[in-house]
């Protein structure tokens, strides 16, 4: 089986080659390449779905092992490309939440689903008063990875609650050199 790594390049060269398509001159042949690839993701669907029912015939143990699926990393991306996740994607970025919640609270931090609609996810988050700024972006790319891993077919995501200064008044060297200095007209 392959490792995350490898999976990562195969589909990043996935994506890269289905990029191309659009760059192939001839029109003819760039529609059967495309119509080629559909068909194959058409049969690779129909496929999965076929796997799902067959599964789910055997009653609560069938459900059990399809709530699997949905529960590992690779498998639960294919799903969701196919459509057939055993989960909405509102449950999937609750159930991501909540699994990274200890975390965030370990670093000063509570979350708050906010809204999920038309595929962006708002999420509120307080931070208390102790924490830093690196704190802050430290939790945001943790919120952020969680949601995109439970739900990569979210369109984006938007995180409330951050601010991006500093909470106990300190100011960076490299904001206090970006400030703009108002001077009098000559």
């Amino acid at each position: 089986m392959a490792d995350d790594k490898d999976l990562q390049a195969r589909i990043q060269r996935i994506g890269t080659l289905v990029g191309e398509l659009e760059n192939i001159a001839q029109p003819e042949l760039r529609a059967s390449a495309k119509a080629l690839f559909q068909l194959i993701l058409d049969l690779n669907a129909a496929g999965f779905e076929r796997v799902l029912e067959t599964v789910a015939r055997n009653g609560e143990s069938g459900q059990k092992q399809i709530d699997e699926f949905g529960g590992d990393g690779l498998i639960s991306s294919l799903l969701v490309l196919y459509g057939l996740h055993p989960l909405d994607l509102e449950t999937r970025v609750e159930r991501a939440l909540e699994r990274i919640r200890p975390q965030v609270r370990k670093g000063g931090g509570e979350l708050e689903l906010v809204s999920q609609a038309a595929g962006m996810v708002q999420i509120r988050m307080e931070i208390s008063g102790h924490a830093c700024g690196s704190t802050a972006k430290t939790l945001k790319k943790l919120v952020e990875d969680a949601v995109y891993e439970a739900a990569p077919d979210v369109a984006g995501v938007s995180i409330e609650g951050l601010d991006e200064g500093a909470a106990n008044g300190f100011v960076s060297l490299g904001k206090l050199g970006t400030a703009s200095v108002t001077t009098p007209a000559s």
